[in-house]
């Protein structure tokens, strides 16, 4: 049997699990590149584009954390050509998507006859990609997942994966809040006839810098 007190979940080897809960919440409100790619799917595309984007982070959060429990994260940490590979392609991807932000003609709310039937499935497969190409998501749960783990429960995977779904939990929690008032605040937004042309404009530079910034990553 599994109980909780303010120190330890006993029998997880997990320890000071309040304060791992309030650290992810402070890591996971802190803007990077998930919060612009929420933040990008719920303003243009509305509030359920926004939902798959958050699911489709949170279901790579859960894939780096799979990784972390067989030691896979440390292997990209430790192999030069593993993680030069992993990054590269998470930031040629971001590029990618930046650039098609930039060359997009349509208005960032398209409505009426410039509106183009999405499948949202799209979006939860961008958001999972986005996630799961870039390598600094698993060198920031190989330095702070361990943390809260007994030194005698480094090799047991069981505590890697209940952080991790606890991690993936909460930020699925903050995004679906994020989505719902960034749903809102597009609806002001579509009133103001330039604002969607330099919203696609932004995003898309946005987007290509995090994509320069990842790839400039170090292990």
């Amino acid at each position: 049997m599994y109980f909780i007190n303010s120190k330890k979940i006993y029998k997880m080897g997990i320890e000071n699990f309040i304060t791992f809960m309030i650290t992810a919440l402070f890591f996971i409100m802190t803007p990077g590149i998930d919060t612009v790619f929420v933040l990008n799917k719920s303003i243009g595309q509305g509030r359920r584009s926004g939902v798959y984007a958050a699911l489709g982070i949170s279901s790579g959060v859960l894939t780096h954390t799979f990784f972390a429990a067989l030691g896979l994260s440390m292997l990209i940490a430790k192999s030069v050509y593993f993680f030069i590979l992993i990054k590269y392609v998470g930031a040629v991807y971001l590029i990618y998507l930046g650039f098609l932000k930039l060359k997009n003609k349509r208005d960032f709310f398209p409505t009426g006859a410039n509106k183009v039937k999405r499948n949202s499935k799209n979006d939860f497969w961008s958001g999972f990609l986005t996630n799961t190409l870039n390598p600094k998501v698993a060198l920031f749960f190989l330095a702070f997942f361990p943390q809260f783990i007994e030194a005698d429960q480094m090799d047991n995977p069981i505590p890697f994966l209940y952080l991790g779904i606890t991690y993936a939990l909460i930020g699925i929690i903050w995004f679906l809040f994020l989505t719902l008032f960034a749903s809102v605040f597009s609806q002001k937004l579509k009133g103001n006839l330039k604002s969607g042309y330099w919203l696609n404009k932004l995003s898309g530079l946005v987007f290509i810098i995090m994509g320069i910034k990842i790839a400039l990553t170090k292990v």
